[in-house]
């Protein structure tokens, strides 16, 4: 059985830094994307980074410049480095594996962004 294990976040001032990490484990085939979501209080949930199996990207406008997506395959873990974090970052964060048979998620780890 695959299950994705999150963990990296905390508590940070803002302009701090923070990587978060999801790794994998089981034998998980036929990947399509990895990606990292976020959903803050109230809010629905909402793209924040993928990278493909063939290692193109994709941000949301509002961590441009600022979040950086990676993958270590042999590790079967996909990073999210954040820098220059801001008080609106604050969010429970959400990693998904996308496979041509299911999506998998893992349990969410709070990131707050807070002086």
């Amino acid at each position: 059985q695959v299950q994705l294990v999150e963990s990296g976040g905390g508590l940070v001032q803002p302009g701090g830094s923070l990587r978060l990490s999801c790794a994998a484990s089981g034998s998980i085939f036929a990947i399509v994307a990895m990606g990292w979501y976020r959903q803050a209080p109230g809010k629905q949930r909402e793209l924040v980074a993928t990278i493909t199996s063939g290692g193109s990207t994709n941000y949301a406008d509002s961590v441009k410049g600022r979040f950086t997506i990676s993958r270590d395959n042999a590790k079967n873990t996909v990073y999210l480095q954040m820098n220059s974090l801001k008080p609106e970052d604050t969010a429970v964060y959400y990693c998904n594996w996308l496979t041509l048979m299911q999506s998998y998620w893992g349990q969410g780890t709070q990131v707050t962004v807070s002086s």
